[in-house]
């Protein structure tokens, strides 16, 4: 995928990334956020529903074999599963159309996002980063999310332990267009929701577990039986605001059926793998296509940048 052509968003993108390295530390070879995290192979197979939707080819065909990516929150390799930090939990999927083409889906397991745009998260990683133990308080972060209600309404929002990462729902960040064969176009966001169901540990529960319990207990899951997930779209009703991340759709709104995710292996050279890999929340295929969220371009720009550093740093 191509840099950006706007320098505005690239200087941005650069900033952003020296900020999470600011607060994370720069840990060579590994992602600024989302860094501790386990590769996947499975298959996709889409819903006959999916083509009311789009026209894109992972829909149209029998199945597509995909790639995905668990992961933790913060830039921190070695974060212990139980950290409270470790939550919202990520989630990438790629699907491979064929070789060198590809497209792709980056969630996490809280439903929205903390900024409208790349400038006002600038902002909040700045609060955090000012906002250390010896600081008194009102600090800067209190004062930065006492002035966003946004992203206040994030960091409040419920962040449960799920019981496995195969037990937990993920959402797509940004709202996507999506046309049919018709060229009847409607915007959407992804669900992903886990075919067991969601099940969530309690404080105790959490407190006892061992630190790569999540990426363990998945693997072990896997070695019994394939890991099934259910992507859907929500998809906007008239009048729903389609370019800013914090805003919510009335649960009422219609999810369309997109396909089944099924997954069987741990990818072997799992480390190695996820440190080459750049997902794009961009999709770039037909049928499926941005919306004019600011935050996607800007996130394009991160994912590459920071993924060639981290394949610099791994060469």
């Amino acid at each position: 995928m191509p840099l950006p052509t706007d320098e505005r968003v690239v200087s941005l993108a650069n900033d952003l990334l020296q900020q999470f390295d600011t607060i994370f530390g720069l840990h060579a070879g590994f992602r600024p956020a989302h860094a501790k995290g386990l590769m996947l192979t499975g298959t996709f197979t889409p819903a006959s529903q999916a083509q009311s939707l789009t026209k894109a080819p992972h829909v149209v065909r029998g199945s597509t074999p995909v790639t995905v990516r668990f992961s933790n929150s913060t830039g921190l390799p070695q974060i212990p599963d139980s950290a409270p930090e470790a939550n919202p939990r990520g989630l990438a999927i790629r699907f491979n159309l064929a070789e060198h083409e590809h497209t792709d889906i980056v969630s996490h397991s809280t439903d929205g996002f903390p900024a409208r745009d790349g400038y006002e998260f600038l902002e909040l990683l700045r609060a955090v980063a000012a906002s250390g133990p010896d600081v008194p308080s009102p600090k800067p972060v209190e004062k930065f999310l006492g002035s966003h209600p946004a992203a206040l309404a994030f960091v409040q929002a419920p962040k449960p332990f799920p019981s496995s990462l195969a037990r937990d729902t993920y959402f797509g960040v940004t709202a996507m267009a999506f046309t049919n064969a018709a060229g009847e176009k409607r915007f959407g966001r992804y669900r992903i929701l886990p075919e067991q169901g969601n099940d969530y540990l309690t404080e105790a529960q959490v407190a006892a577990l061992s630190p790569d319990y999540h990426y363990g207990e998945l693997a072990e899951r896997l070695v019994k039986s394939p890991v099934r997930f259910h992507i859907r779209v929500q998809v906007a009703g008239t009048g729903d605001v389609v370019d800013d991340a914090t805003v919510h759709w009335p649960e009422i709104r219609e999810q369309v059926e997109f396909g089944t995710l099924e997954l069987t292996q741990v990818m072997p050279d799992t480390l190695a793998q996820q440190k080459h890999i750049i997902f794009d929340p961009i999709p770039r295929v037909d049928g499926i296509e941005p919306s004019a969220d600011p935050l996607l371009e800007l996130r394009a720009a991160i994912y590459l940048i920071s993924g060639r550093r981290r394949r610099a740093a791994n060469a």
